[in-house]
């Protein structure tokens, strides 16, 4: 009887970290995870990416648990829409399907704010390199700088795909950190006279625009940037359906049960990916470095740009806006706008803000076509 007990105990999840110390290691990946849906609960930080992540960690290291993408099972067959970019198209159609790009249309100028925060993907490509990173694999980390997850897992997968848990992880992990990592940068790149900044209203877009803006922007954008013909052909598709006044049924759907479903799906499978073995390694350290130097280095390059363009331009421009040119939507763009609403409370620079942020949603994907045409 005590033999059978000791065997049984021997197969349970106590006895592999009691007998196994390789697996003492899966102890902090759990908690780790405990952590992100900790977050994700009481600071409300993207919990609809962090708490499937996080629970998706627990799974993944739970020992000789088969939720793993490494073991046959049903995390295995799921993980296949991570590695061969499946579900980062489909969130794009559902994104498309929420996203209102008038606040760009009444405003074309604030593109240019899009594009500088992508800056930081670059300047992180480089960084990767001095840190003796390959070039393909330094441009999946750099790419987390765009600060778009399905964008990185996209590129990950197609560049990198052993760097796959980390740099998904980290991109997720930074994005839900916005509210944390921007508004100091701002603070200390921007005079409070530049924060107090009102800017005019924008005009009101016709129906027209808003139709033909997908069809020219999926034409301009995937001629560019081929390689990314996948995402931004997905995201101007699921905003045409928005649009067009005669597809609400798809919209609706794209924007609502659809997309909810494969974040579910991808945020599990992101976090059972992260295993002790893949995730706890020097490389992945240096990743989240890098990480955090990507999405200061894009806050930063967008204010910039904010404040060049409010001097050369006719029409007043809070440089603020410039940080929401990181593509975490909506988040960045609110973030700005509690930013300059601390000095006052009655400005409300959040319809400015949403211009780069869906900007900087079409300029990570294009950023991601080039790194792929040049690197793939």
């Amino acid at each position: 009887m005590l033999d059978a007990i000791a065997q049984f105990f021997s197969t349970t999840g106590f006895g592999h970290y009691l007998y196994h110390p390789e697996y003492f290691w899966n102890v902090g990946m759990i908690a780790v995870g405990l952590v992100l849906i900790t977050l994700g609960i009481t600071k409300r930080y993207e919990p609809l990416l962090l708490i499937p992540i996080g629970f998706g960690m627990i799974m993944g290291n739970i020992p000789e648990s088969g939720a793993s993408p490494t073991t046959e099972g049903v995390i295995h067959y799921l993980y296949f829409g991570v590695k061969h970019e499946v579900y980062p198209a489909l969130i794009f159609l559902g994104v498309g399907a929420m996203t209102d790009f008038s606040a760009l249309l009444s405003q074309p100028r604030l593109i240019l704010l899009g594009a500088a925060a992508q800056v930081g993907i670059f300047a992180t490509y480089w960084g990767a390199l001095y840190l003796g990173f390959l070039p393909k694999e330094a441009g999946a980390i750099g790419i987390i700088g765009g600060a778009d997850g399905p964008t990185t897992i996209f590129i990950t997968a197609r560049l990198a795909p052993h760097l796959l848990p980390a740099v998904a992880v980290a991109a997720y992990a930074y994005m839900a950190m916005v509210p944390i990592i921007q508004p100091p940068i701002v603070r200390a790149l921007t005079t409070k006279e530049e924060r107090l900044i009102r800017m005019n209203p924008p005009r009101t877009v016709s129906r027209q625009e808003l139709i033909l803006f997908p069809l020219v922007g999926m034409l301009t954008t995937t001629l560019v940037a081929p390689q990314a013909t996948t995402l931004l052909g997905m995201l101007f598709f699921g905003n045409l359906l928005k649009e067009s006044g005669v597809t609400d049924r798809l919209a609706n759907t794209a924007k609502s049960a659809f997309i909810d479903s494969v974040t579910i799906v991808l945020g599990l499978c992101v976090g059972a990916g992260a295993t002790a073995d893949r995730f706890l390694t020097p490389a992945s350290l240096k990743i989240f470095a890098l990480g955090l130097v990507a999405f200061s280095v894009a806050t930063a390059s967008g204010v910039i740009f904010g404040k060049i363009m409010n001097k050369v331009s006719k029409d007043p421009v809070n440089p603020i806006i410039g940080a929401a040119g990181v593509s975490a939507v909506p988040m960045a763009a609110r973030v700005a706008m509690t930013t300059a609403q601390k000095e006052d409370p009655t400005n409300f620079i959040i319809m400015h803000a949403m211009g780069p942020n869906v900007a900087g949603v079409i300029g990570s994907a294009v950023a991601a076509g080039v790194l792929l045409s040049l690197l793939g």
